[in-house]
């Protein structure tokens, strides 16, 4: 049996706020749309399921995430997850200059949680808050740079 990952489903706030923050950082949008009816509740499990959503696309090609915002039943808002807790955890993208990634986080609001570190001269990483409360690793190989 093949497999593949498809992409990332994340519910959030406000689609346009959480595509103007990813786009910020590089992806791409590769499509919207509404989407409701009875597939769509059979496939996520939710009566009169009804949504907006973003489909977007790291420059390599090889990483998506979905974005969803719910028009029904309305999104439950949740306290932000810490990095300790079970279940979906981040959503982690490799960038070129953490530096500059951590610019436009900024100017949609967004800071490190703590700071950034350094794995073993290996990595520069942090975690971040973005849109919504999403949990955001931002990671620069050292080795490439």
């Amino acid at each position: 049996m093949g497999i593949a990952l498809e992409n990332v489903g994340i519910t959030v706030r406000d689609l346009d706020e959480a595509i103007s923050f990813f786009t910020d950082l590089g992806l791409s949008v590769l499509g919207t749309d509404t989407v409701s009816g009875e597939w769509a509740d059979t496939a996520v499990g939710l009566d009169g399921n009804h949504a907006r959503i973003a489909v977007l696309q790291t420059p390599d090609g090889n990483g998506r995430i979905e974005l969803f915002e719910y028009i029904h039943p309305e999104a439950l808002e949740t306290d932000p997850t810490p990095p300790n807790r079970i279940g979906m955890h981040r959503v982690a993208f490799s960038v070129d200059d953490i530096d500059a990634a951590l610019a436009v986080a900024a100017r949609h609001g967004c800071l490190p949680l703590r700071g950034v570190a350094t794995y073993e001269d290996v990595y520069k990483l942090t975690y971040l808050r973005g849109p919504s409360g999403i949990l955001v690793m931002l990671a620069q190989d050292l080795r490439r740079s």
